[in-house]
Parts: structure tokens; C-alpha cells; sequence
């Protein structure tokens, strides 16, 4: 049974959905004021890989991750670039999507902009004020904490540990835990019309709208980074509970924080390992547009987006991710061991690893392993990996069972022969066949590996670069026919400091990148 890490009990429990079949999952969004950073795609992918799982085994899932595209820093840094609002958000928001687009995030059904939205939260607005949870001050519409019952239930932190908003607002509350719903028009700012005179809303009030539009009064999962805890969901939480008297979402997820390596843990003037859940050690270290992280888009020039995508993904999604590029080379040394496989396979089959096709949930790839070894083992790594997966998204957990499932593949290849024509027997091949259906039917769970790898951006002419390794591999088997291994040597030796390595195997020399 599938069970899901709840902020708000802090236990892990069973996944019980709201509407039986259906699920509706909400995640905050970026503020587009800035190109997106590596930050930002955390909570994208990691939510982009639960809609997958939960698709998978058989529910109907519906993901919505919002824009802010109206807000104090975007109005200053549109003052500051001396263009629109709209403009810059416009641009922005495709800087976003074209980054998702990389790194294969593609299973977001709405991505609701605040300013599409504005009806809803201005109606959301009065009900509170109806209702009496919410109170105008000079064309400010404030939420007024004090009369939420529970407040604080999500963070655990009280109305006293609440700032509200602080400059001239502050002197309109009624206390200092208040915060805004509706801000008036300052001169020269965008500005929508409303009953309290023009304005636009508060910060908080937008996602608990959008939401609402499009998932309902009560959700089964929200989501969002773990600095969005407190004061944002908390503040959502009392927003539209005290509006519609229920709750808001079933299950809080809150993903760890993407922190630059070297500054991971330093709390205090030491250097401490950020634990999951502990906010105040994640938030030193955390990578964002305040501390001058570059734009996602220069990163992608290193790195394909699928590498990136694995890393973030093998990490359980509520720990810290401690981001460095070592340690996005290291990840694409691993998955190299994937890459190289999918080529062998192809040799010893003749078949496309990205054709074969894959059941597409979890009831159609249950299968009889039969008295075939190899397929039995292949189903005890299917079971670790479903297992894993089932274990609050445990995408750490899954990767590991897809390096073991691989590897008993190659193992099977190895101890088989399958590398020599005259052992590709049809019963070993089908087993074989079999058992990478597996492999390509788990990693898509996870959005790995469903297409051929694509090179970074700033890796050159990729068709160019290969067709000269094929010529110097040519080269070098003419060398070794003349028994002139000193020029073959030489060629293999001086790849391999440019990082192409050659594998010599029976049916030819294969290459790749190191």
C-alpha cells in the first residue's frame, strides 16, 4: 500500500484520495521576476515523478503548478528593467517552461497565472470579509489571524512567530500577525479594479484561489518547497479553511531545498550536514536568485536536462539536495552504465531500447518470472523498486533497484556470451527482451530514459564529433590489422584524454563520452 509523508501529522500515512480513483495535486509555482535558477526545478520534478507513480498505479491525477506573475519583486525589477510587468513576466514564465520542457517535465495539467485569476480571488476575498475572517483598512484588505481557530497546525508555530507585512501597511492592522489579502494601488503600479478600490492581492491569497478553481474546495495533496511551510501554507491553510469550513488538502509534501555544496549545514560558523525537515540548516545554504545563482538556462549548456532530472530524482524528495557540478558528473558516470547497455542491447538484439514498449501501469507489467533465472531476479528488483516507490516516493530508493536491475542484465549478457552471434539462442534473447521491458517500464515511471540521450547545449556539433570518431576508430582497426599497435594505441590513449573512451567488443569497437 502506497503511503505518503504528511507535513501536517508528521507520520506517514496510507494514501487514501479524496474522490476514489481521482487525485488533485497543487504545487506552488515560481514569482517570475528572474530567470529560473536549478532551485526552481526541484519541486517540478519531483512532482512531475509522483503524477507518473500515481498514474501508473491506476489513478486518475490532475497537477497544477501555478505563476505568480503580479508581485512586489516583480513590479520592482520591471521598474528597475524599465519595461511592463506583463512583458517581463511574459518573458520569464517561457524561460520556465522552456527549462521544464529539458528536463522532461511534461505532466503538469494547468499552470494557472494569478493574473488569469483575479475574479476568484477577489470573490475569495469578500467571502472572508462576509464572513467576518477579514476586514478593510484604507483600500488594504487584511486576513485577521486571530480568529483562526488552529492557527499554526501545519508549521507548529503560533500567531506570535507571524510578521505580517511590516512598512506602512503595518500601522493599518489590527495586529501584527495580520496579513494582506488585497493591497492598494501605489502610484504607477499595475493595479485591478475591486470593491475595496484598485489594487492586487496579496501573496497568499492568489494560490488558495487557484487551487480552488481548479482542484476544488478540498484537494488530495499539496506541495511546495520547505521554506513555503511558514508563514505561505499556513497562511493558505487558514484562508480557506475559515472560508469554506473544511480542509484545504488531505497531505502536505514538502520537498528539502537545493543547497550550493559548499554551503550546505553552515549554521552557526560551522559546518553542519542539513537534515531533512530541518528548515533553519537548509535555508543557509539554499540556492537562490538573492544569492546570485545563475540562470538554469546557462546550466543546461553543461548538462543535458536528463542528468539533471536524475539527480534530483535520487534523492529522497524530503532531504536536502547538496548540488555541485562534481556531483553532476558524478551522476552522469552513472547513468552511463544505463546508456551503454541500452547500446548493447540493441548489438545483441537488434532492437531500439526507446521502441520496445512498456506496460504503462503497474497491474499491466505484473508478470510470471516462470522457471527463467533471470526473470525471477528481474521480478525481485521490480518488487524493490514498486516497494521503494510506495515508501513516500522513495525515488532514492528506486534508482538504486534500476542500477541492480541493469546490472543483472549486463550479468545475463556476460554469462550467456550473448555478444557472440552463435549464442543468441531465441530463448535467451526473449528472456533478455523481457527483462530490459522491465527496466524501460520502471525508469518511465519516473520520467528516465524515455528518449535517446540529448547531448547539453553547449556540447557542439554532436553529429560532427561522432562521424570523426568513427573515422579514427576506422583508422585504428587498419592499424591493428598492420600490426602497427603503437599508432592504434596512440589513438585510444589520445581519445581518451579528450573523454572518449572505446570499448572493443565482438562485433565491433563502440564509443562514448566519459
Amino acid at each position: 500500500m502506497l503511503r505518503v509523508y504528511n507535513t501536517l501529522s508528521r507520520t506517514k500515512e496510507p494514501f487514501e484520495p479524496v474522490h476514489k480513483g481521482k487525485v488533485g495535486i497543487y504545487l506552488c509555482g515560481p514569482t517570475v521576476y528572474k530567470p529560473s535558477h536549478v532551485g526552481h526545478m526541484v519541486g517540478p520534478v519531483i512532482f512531475d515523478a509522483v503524477k507518473r507513480y500515481l498514474t501508473y498505479s491506476g489513478y486518475d491525477v490532475t497537477l497544477v503548478v501555478n505563476i505568480t506573475d503580479v508581485d512586489d519583486k516583480l513590479i520592482a525589477e520591471s521598474q528597475r528593467r524599465g519595461v511592463p510587468m506583463a512583458q517581463l513576466a511574459a518573458e520569464m514564465t517561457a524561460d520556465y517552461m522552456n527549462n521544464l520542457e529539458a528536463l522532461g517535465v511534461d505532466a503538469i495539467d494547468h499552470f494557472p497565472r494569478c493574473t488569469e485569476t483575479m475574479d476568484e480571488i477577489i470573490e475569495f476575498t469578500k467571502t472572508l470579509v462576509q464572513k467576518g475572517f477579514a476586514y478593510e483598512a484604507r483600500g488594504d484588505v487584511y486576513f485577521e489571524v486571530g480568529k483562526c481557530p488552529g492557527y499554526g497546525k501545519l508549521s507548529h508555530r503560533g500567531v506570535e512567530a507571524t510578521q505580517g507585512d511590516g512598512g506602512g501597511m503595518a500601522e493599518r492592522k489590527r495586529a501584527g500577525a495580520d496579513f494582506a489579502l488585497w493591497k492598494s494601488a501605489k502610484p504607477d503600479e499595475p493595479s485591478w479594479p475591486s470593491p475595496w478600490g484598485p489594487g492586487r492581492p496579496g501573496w497568499h491569497i492568489e494560490c488558495s484561489a487557484m487551487s480552488r478553481k481548479l482542484l476544488g474546495e478540498t484537494f488530495d495533496v499539496h506541495g511546495g518547497g520547505l521554506d513555503l511551510m511558514f508563514p505561505h501554507h499556513e497562511n493558505e491553510i487558514a484562508q480557506s479553511e475559515c472560508c469554506h469550513g473544511r480542509p484545504m488538502a488531505k497531505y502536505w509534501m514538502h520537498n528539502g531545498l537545493m543547497q550550493a555544496s559548499s554551503e550546505v549545514g553552515k549554521l552557526g560558523g560551522r559546518q553542519t550536514r542539513a537534515a531533512e525537515g530541518d528548515l533553519a540548516a537548509q535555508e543557509v545554504g539554499k540556492i537562490s536568485k538573492s544569492k546570485g545563482s545563475e540562470p538554469f538556462s546557462e546550466l543546461l549548456k553543461e548538462f543535458s536536462g536528463e542528468t539533471i532530472r536524475f539527480f534530483v530524482l535520487s534523492t529522497h524528495y524530503r532531504r536536502p539536495i547538496d548540488f555541485s557540478e562534481q556531483r553532476l558528473r558524478e551522476v552522469e558516470t552513472g547513468m552511463d552504465t544505463f546508456h551503454r547497455f541500452f547500446k548493447r542491447f540493441e548489438r545483441v538484439t537488434g532492437e531500439c531500447y526507446y521502441k520496445l514498449a512498456a506496460p504503462a501501469t503497474r497491474k499491466e507489467g505484473d508478470f510470471d518470472p516462470g522457471k527463467e533465472p533471470l526473470l525471477a531476479t528481474v521480478a525481485e528488483h521490480r518488487s524493490r523498486f514498486l516497494e521503494a516507490m510506495d515508501d513516500d516516493f522513495n525515488t532514492g530508493g528506486g534508482i538504486a533497484a534500476l542500477f541492480d536491475l541493469v546490472r543483472t542484465l549486463n550479468k545475463y549478457i556476460d554469462d550467456e556470451k550473448l555478444e557472440e552471434p552463435g549464442n543468441r539462442k531465441p530463448e535467451k534473447l526473449d528472456a533478455l527482451k523481457r527483462g530490459t521491458i522491465v527496466l524501460r517500464e520502471l525508469a518511465s515511471t519516473l520520467g528516465l530514459f524515455r528518449n535517446p540521450l540529448q547531448e547539453p547545449s553547449g556540447s557542439g556539433d554532436d553529429e560532427l564529433t561522432g562521424k570523426l570518431v568513427e573515422l579514427l576508430i576506422e583508422l585504428r582497426a587498419e592499424s591493428r590489422q598492420k600490426k602497427d599497435f603503437a599508432t592504434a594505441d596512440q589513438i585510444r590513449n589520445r581519445l581518451t584524454e579528450i573523454g572518449i573512451v572505446l570499448e572493443d567488443r565482438p562485433g565491433g569497437t563502440e564509443w562514448s563520452r566519459k
